[in-house]
């Protein structure tokens, strides 16, 4: 009896997992394809109008699931820390998200998926020339199909775009800024997902309201007098909101659900969903080539989770990486590398 019930809960994990994850593609994929749709089919180029929208709908999301249904503890912040600390995160957080929506207005979502799949080797350049860290060469083996994928993709881009690639790339040094100043700013907070948001949210907000309305605003008010409906488009436009904030929920679910390779994993999957179906709704040309490139960076990317992953598994006593010389201020990381994910 006990066996069955063993087994019964093993098959339950198994299935919450793929549920777990399956939402969590959905609503990233969601996001993905409505932001690119916004700027695309709505023609509404505003990526720094939409991302403000978003992070409205993120700070109400938040707000609702930790103060109104409680379904997540606040995790408390004195005053001083906020602006000394959270306010620099947000800012960096902001530029992260503007970013990822200014690349999606100008290349197709395959090649910004593409170069976003960077981000571990900047990460691991970053904390090499700013902390001196020190990291296993198989670390450093693990970033070549990595940076080689992305130079084949970027060579062989039918539809590319300086501006968007380069927003694109400087994203990805601003998801690996975030999370180094992380380690160093946030010191003594372990922050998930939604109370990253909670805090975040607003101040990002307000970093953005007001560029926003300067240089997008003219614009804005152009395109409400050219639509002939604004019921349909306004929909999409904070349904996009609604779903980013939706991601991030999904995020914090599927962590407490899956392994760290499972995730690595899963999360080079979900690039290659984002990918197909975006294909599949905009038809924007992909070449041989420009696949295989694609290719070569996702196996890349699951290398180099592996890779960390197997490091972390090492016997006490073993020198794991990234570690810091030993004159150096040890600085202990407080929000989860699998959190980065978010849009």
């Amino acid at each position: 009896m006990r066996e069955m019930e063993e087994n019964l809960l093993c098959q339950w994990n198994v299935v919450r997992s793929i549920l777990a994850i399956l939402q969590w593609w959905g609503f990233n994929v969601t996001v993905i394809i409505m932001n690119k749709w916004i700027f695309q089919k709505l023609d509404f180029k505003f990526p720094l109008s939409v991302s403000c929208i978003h992070f409205i709908c993120s700070a109400i999301g938040a707000y609702l699931v930790i103060k109104v249904l409680k379904l997540k503890p606040l995790i408390v912040v004195n005053p001083e820390d906020r602006w000394k600390r959270i306010f620099p995160m947000s800012f960096v957080f902001c530029v992260n998200i503007v970013l990822g929506n200014v690349s999606l207005r100008f290349i197709p979502v395959s090649f910004m998926q593409t170069i976003k799949s960077f981000t571990p080797a900047t990460t691991v350049i970053l904390q090499w020339l700013i902390w001196r860290k020190y990291f296993d060469w198989r670390i450093w083996a693990s970033l070549v199909p990595i940076v080689g994928g992305i130079l084949l993709t970027s060579i062989t881009e039918l539809s590319f775009n300086m501006f968007g690639f380069c927003a694109a790339l400087f994203g990805c040094l601003a998801t690996s800024t975030k999370t180094i100043l992380a380690e160093s700013l946030l010191h003594g907070y372990k922050f998930d997902s939604i109370n990253t948001v909670f805090y975040m949210a607003p101040f990002a907000t307000m970093i953005l309201a007001v560029p926003a309305l300067l240089i997008e605003g003219p614009g804005v008010l152009e395109w409400f007098h050219s639509q002939q409906s604004l019921m349909s488009p306004l929909i999409i436009i904070f349904g996009s909101g609604v779903m980013a904030f939706c991601l991030n929920f999904s995020i914090f679910y599927v962590i407490h659900s899956t392994t760290a390779v499972t995730f690595n994993v899963a999360g080079n999957l979900k690039v290659a969903v984002a990918v197909t179906c975006s294909w599949l709704i905009f038809r924007n040309p992909i070449s041989a080539l420009n696949a295989i490139g694609c290719g070569i960076t996702l196996a890349g990317c699951t290398f180099y989770g592996f890779v960390r992953h197997m490091l972390s598994q090492q016997p006490p006593g073993t020198p794991r990486t990234p570690r810091t010389p030993r004159n150096l201020k040890e600085l202990i990381p407080l929000v989860n590398e699998k959190l980065d994910d978010k849009v």
